[in-house]
């Protein structure tokens, strides 16, 4: 009898459009303090350092990308937590660092928030709710609420302070597009996720049986295949599931590629794409197992056309949720259950 017999049946649940839409509300109120301080702190910063683990580190990722795109003046450097208290990167009054976790109690987040109180930076802060470790002692707090989209509420606070910023610092023409855009982005959400249920259902009966994946992606898009193959099929469905940089594909991981190797290229519309393309026709060459998503195929409804490339990773997620439901049901197998976090110390 294996552990999946004794469990009770999964379901992939329906999709809740408007628990979706009402979950990111407190982001997208946040949003809007956020771009202000972004104006604000415009000219009184010379370097930004993201910090944080798991998802919103990815989050961060592209933000790292677009802001060295934009070619801004700002240093921008972007750490996992404990790497940032190891390396001791310089600080002072003109260095933001800008921490975030869905919980707000993520151990090593929290451990460089403290550390960061009695240093001469100002610290700007994404969490859920005020009671939350992480949110004590910052400088900025931008709350979004209690929400299962946390990934995305961490983008919707972060881009609109990230607009500001380029705004107050250089003149940033997407501004208004920007804005209005996240605006959109939670019925955006719900259209991606609808438009690929049956597709997302069919590749999860296909891929049922798999227990390596291989996720390739370029630019911010690699956001995507790091929170889904890595925060989800690895976390949650306790899959082999690697995602790799395009860029890096023919560098050593394309040697173990083969004609029954199940792989998943994501396709952004950044100018990081021609990357993607290139190890999406090796893959079509080599391996008969290739599922494409492609940020192309998403309607956006609401996304500025100019501002498209910013948003493709959140949209592609939104699909990709669909596919790992799907699984989970297909493999019996909860996405809440877990083997170590929040069950053993670590």
């Amino acid at each position: 009898m294996t552990l999946s017999d004794v469990r009770p049946p999964v379901e992939a649940a329906p999709i809740d459009r408007d628990l979706i839409i009402s979950s990111l509300q407190g982001a997208l109120r946040a949003k809007n303090a956020a771009a202000e301080l972004g104006r604000q702190l415009a000219h009184d910063i010379d370097r930004i350092y993201f910090v944080a683990c798991g998802a919103p580190n990815r989050v961060m990722l592209g933000f790292e990308y677009w802001l060295d795109h934009a070619r801004t003046d700002l240093q921008v450097k972007r750490y996992f937590p404990a790497e940032f208290l190891a390396l001791a990167p310089h600080l002072d009054e003109r260095t933001l660092v800008v921490l975030a976790s869905k919980s707000g109690t993520t151990q090593e987040t929290v451990q460089a928030a403290q550390f960061l109180r009695d240093q001469p930076c100002r610290t700007l802060v994404v969490t859920t709710t005020a009671d939350k470790p992480l949110a004590q002692g910052a400088d900025h707090l931008f709350l979004m609420g209690e929400t299962e989209q946390a990934h995305t509420g961490v983008y919707i606070v972060l881009q609109g302070f990230v607009a500001g910023l380029l705004d107050g610092r250089h003149g940033y023409p997407l501004y208004g597009a920007v804005m209005s855009s996240l605006d959109a982005l939670p019925a955006v959400l719900v259209e991606s996720a609808e438009v690929s249920d049956a597709r997302g259902r069919a590749d999860a009966h296909t891929y049922r049986d798999d227990h390596t994946l291989y996720h390739l992606a370029s630019g911010p898009v690699y956001t995507t295949a790091y929170v889904f193959g890595v925060c989800m099929l690895m976390e949650m469905q306790w899959l082999h599931s690697v995602p790799f940089e395009a860029a890096e594909w023919f560098h050593g991981p394309f040697e173990i590629l083969d004609a029954q190797t199940p792989v998943m290229v994501l396709l952004g519309e950044d100018p990081s794409r021609p990357l993607a393309e290139r190890a999406l026709t090796f893959c079509q060459k080599y391996t008969s197992r290739l599922m494409v998503y492609d940020a192309r195929d998403l309607p956006m409804t609401g996304v500025a056309p100019e501002v498209r490339a910013l948003f493709a990773p959140y949209a592609l997620q939104a699909a990709l949720n669909r596919f790992a439901e799907h699984l989970a049901a297909e493999r019996n197998h909860s996405l809440d259950t877990r083997r170590y976090m929040w069950v053993t110390e670590y």
